[in-house]
């Protein structure tokens, strides 16, 4: 491997032309001189870096300009539109939008780096997948991914920012809240790989149906390199329909053997097929078995993508036999708290997300209860999801329910839970600690998933409360 590419002060040019603020025979000498650690945050300023003030609703970091050059900072940027002065000396850009330069910015990084990108979007799993392929690309090096939920505009940046030239590959996540912003999230890091997780109805509020959905999960392949591969769950023809639009390169299809997926001319067969075996807790593909790092058969897909991107960069499948994975909390986290188990999934819930959870608290011994609070950002849609789930719960026959809503979701919820022996509305997380003193006994299984505006882990301490 070559010397690893450096991002010098000068390099910035390209991009938003000569600085302000330096003196031309200054300004010669500096060019050749590191770019420092970038920052958007000017409490953790070191001297040398280079200060990126963002602008939001409740927020402007240009009023921290002065505090930034006083601590030392390298260079800055600038919004054009600003009314905050610029310190006298501070070396600066004028761009039209700071946040926009700071993925330019990412993204001059990324073209210099020998690592491969991988993005990672989808309406459920992105944060399972994006692990899943961090630990399958281990025996390539050490791989940058995301972290926490860094899957945004600033997120991104941030990651490809984090990227060295040690790093063998990076695994970028990308979330959305509308259309547009994966695209612009797609142009910041030119995936190499890109890998959408399913369709569901996340957010189908905000863009109004599931087609809406499909084209904005599909706008990752807005700048994937034209030699690039999509990886997709097979047996989706809306998925289909809509990468079809916008991507005729390599698309590599996964599936477990028992979707029946049916191919047909638009919805191509999977190239990958493979046997789950629940109880076992293993894959089995081509005459090869593979321990599961995580339970569910969501997540034995999941693991299926993420085999998929590593045979993209020819990763020796042998490595994936016994795979390692630790997910941020809040996702398939089981604790043991007094005499229960708890399948904590409080960090967030889509419809899909909570018909899968349910279906794997169906597999697990014993009595098994689900404390499931509301789906947000649903729309018109809300109320006929939220009776869905609970129809699966039912279904699944789980031995009690408590729901934590308000409102239409509330009463959809009731009406169809009340069918129940054991069921409970409750208006928030500590209340529904009331009917499950009175339900639980050691040995049962309790499944709490919900939005994260709900807040659901305010459960948990109540539930070590409990005198089982």
């Amino acid at each position: 491997m070559g010397t690893p590419f450096v991002l010098k002060l000068g390099h910035l040019i390209q991009i938003w032309g000569p600085p302000l603020g330096i003196a031309p025979e200054r300004w010669s000498r500096l060019q050749e001189q590191p770019l420092g650690s970038v920052c958007t945050d000017s409490r953790r300023l070191t001297p040398g870096a280079f200060f990126v003030p963002l602008v939001g609703e409740q927020f402007d970091g240009h009023a921290f300009l002065a505090d930034a050059a006083c601590l030392g900072a390298q260079a800055a940027l600038v919004a054009a539109n600003t009314k905050t002065s610029v310190p006298d000396g501070l070396l600066h850009w004028r761009v039209d939008d700071t946040t926009l330069a700071y993925q330019q910015l990412a993204n001059l990084h990324r073209q210099h780096l020998a690592a491969a990108v991988i993005a990672v979007t989808g309406s459920a799993g992105k944060t399972t997948t994006r692990e899943l392929i961090r630990s399958a690309l281990g025996s390539l090096g050490p791989v940058q991914a995301s972290a926490s939920n860094n899957n945004n505009d600033i997120g991104v940046p941030l990651t490809l920012l984090g990227t060295h030239g040690d790093h063998a590959a990076v695994v970028v996540e990308m979330g959305m809240r509308g259309p547009g912003e994966i695209a612009r999230l797609s142009r910041c890091a030119q995936p190499d790989i890109a890998v959408i997780t399913n369709i569901g109805t996340a957010h189908i509020g905000r863009l109004g149906s599931r087609e809406a959905i499909a084209a904005a999960k599909c706008e990752i392949t807005t700048a994937l390199k034209p030699d690039g591969v999509v990886v997709i769950p097979a047996g989706d023809p809306l998925l289909e329909q809509a990468l079809s639009k916008v991507w005729k390169g390599v698309v590599h299809r996964v599936a477990l053997a028992d979707d029946h997926v049916s191919p047909t001319p638009e919805c191509p067969a999977a190239d990958d097929q493979a046997v789950y075996d629940a109880c076992a807790a293993t894959l089995t593909l081509a005459d090869t078995t593979y321990r599961m790092p995580l339970e569910g058969r969501h997540n034995a897909r999941n693991w299926l993508l993420a085999r998929a991107v590593a045979s993209c960069l020819s990763v020796d499948p042998a490595t994936l036999m016994h795979l390692k994975v630790d997910v941020p909390g809040g996702r398939n986290r089981r604790l043991q708290v007094g005499g229960l188990t708890v399948m904590d999934e409080t960090y967030n819930a889509s419809p899909e997300a909570v018909l899968a959870a349910l279906d794997l608290l169906a597999q697990q011994p014993g009595r098994r209860f689900a404390v499931l609070g509301t789906m947000l950002e649903l729309g018109g849609e809300s109320v006929a999801l939220h009776r869905a789930v609970v129809e699966r719960a039912l279904s699944l026959q789980v031995d009690g329910l408590v729901a934590v809503a308000a409102g239409e979701e509330a009463v959809a919820m009731a009406e169809v839970g009340s069918a129940l022996e054991r069921f409970a509305l409750v208006a928030t997380p500590e209340e529904a600690a009331d009917p499950l003193r009175s339900w639980l006994s050691p040995g049962d299984v309790v499944l709490l998933k919900a939005s994260r505006g709900v807040a659901l882990e305010r459960l948990l301490p109540e539930l070590e409360t409990l005198a089982l």
